[in-house]
């Protein structure tokens, strides 16, 4: 009898009809649930291919970074040094990152409830998948990957400020019941996975989503609606995760970010 599958890919996934992809996520996934809090996370052979995928990822997108990352995003990237030819380890990427903010990445499956993703934060704990996108589409993935946790959120963890802001979202959330967290998490996705500043006038990304996103980081300026940082407004905005953002939030710094996130939560705060 065969093994049923963990994962579910939608029938437009690009690796739905690769039986040999459809089988490694599986393997990945299982490792993630067969790991217990505290310990290691396990370690995950990658393939050349999915080192290849790592490689082109980074070729595209460092000459996005270098037009639209933020100055708070190259200071984690200088802090924690990934490799762009390997797929790092979780365990040697911890071993780095947690002296740093008091962050590490812990293995998921795949997709977990936003609730579940936010409070971890606050004991400074990062879901994280581990799984490679499919060869076929480099550029593109349907669902948070490996690419995206550490490209998009590890570098970013290594910050200080990145890694406060991270982590007071996770404390807040752990005072508030499952119905009081929409707002917190439209709040965080349209600023830690899809915020944009200006920076001596020019427009600058420090969303997660949009740094690990070569499609939407290098059409963000001109495709979105681009309208004032608001939190109050964010949070009572619906947001599509299976697409580009149709309207994007930007704030005048980085500073103006974390002191309006910061003042925001303590009134969220139970």
């Amino acid at each position: 009898m065969d093994t049923p599958s963990l994962v579910v890919l939608d029938r437009d996934h690009p690796g739905f009809r690769d039986p040999v992809y459809r089988t490694r996520r599986d393997a990945i996934a299982r490792a993630a649930l067969a790991h217990r809090d505290g310990d290691p996370p396990p370690r995950i052979g990658y393939t050349e291919e999915e080192h290849g995928v790592w490689s082109v990822v980074w070729q595209n997108l460092a000459p996005v970074h270098d037009r639209y990352a933020c100055a708070a995003w190259f200071d984690g990237d200088r802090r924690l040094r990934l490799s762009r030819e390997r797929v790092p380890q979780f365990t040697e990427v911890n071993a780095e990152l947690l002296p740093m903010t008091g962050f590490c990445l812990m293995p998921v499956a795949g997709l977990v409830t936003p609730g579940a993703f936010l409070r971890e934060l606050g004991r400074g704990v990062f879901l994280s998948t581990q799984y490679m996108r499919h060869a076929s589409m480099p550029l593109y993935t349907p669902e948070p990957d490996v690419v995206h946790e550490l490209i998009g959120h590890a570098i970013s963890l290594a910050n200080p400020d990145f890694a406060l802001l991270n982590r007071r979202f996770g404390e807040v959330a752990g005072t508030l019941s499952d119905d009081e967290l929409q707002p917190l998490i439209r709040a965080y996705w349209y600023s830690m996975e899809f915020g944009v500043v200006r920076d001596g006038g020019a427009l600058k990304v420090f969303g997660a989503g949009l740094l690990s996103s070569f499609g939407e980081c290098g059409r963000f300026e001109t495709a979105a609606e681009l309208v004032p940082f608001d939190l109050d407004v964010m949070a009572d905005t619906p947001f599509d995760p299976t697409d580009y953002q149709h309207t994007l939030f930007v704030a005048p710094s980085f500073e103006v970010v974390k002191r309006e996130i910061l003042d925001w939560l303590a009134r969220r705060a139970r």
